[in-house]
């Protein structure tokens, strides 16, 4: 697969400006309950609207890991072998942090 740098720069771009929505949004919640106790942080993640924003968030920041270390595992890991194992470690790792937050998530 022949990786676009404009499509991995859109990427970055398009899952930052999410992320950062995102994060202002937790840090005014935060800032606008002084007092937030657990069951009320745990009342805010009951709602489907939550899970699935926070689930597109967790999905947007492990396509913005993968691009970033993707082009820096290409760009200082010279051999083939090596680089492809790190690649399919990394991304089993994200995989994996995707399965595990659909679990605490829908745990709730």
């Amino acid at each position: 697969m022949v990786n676009s740098g404009l499509r991995d720069w859109l990427y970055q771009r398009v899952s930052a400006i999410f992320m950062a929505v995102y994060s202002l949004g937790l840090v005014v919640y935060v800032l606008a309950h002084p007092d937030l106790a657990y069951y009320e942080w745990h009342h805010l993640f009951t709602y489907m609207s939550m899970k699935v924003v926070t689930l597109l968030f967790v999905f947007l920041l492990l396509i913005h890991a993968w691009v970033g270390m993707w082009t820096v595992i290409t760009d200082y890991i010279k051999p083939f072998v090596l680089r492809l194992m790190i690649n399919i470690v990394i991304l089993l790792a994200l995989v994996g942090f995707f399965f595990q937050t659909i679990l605490i998530l829908w745990g709730i």
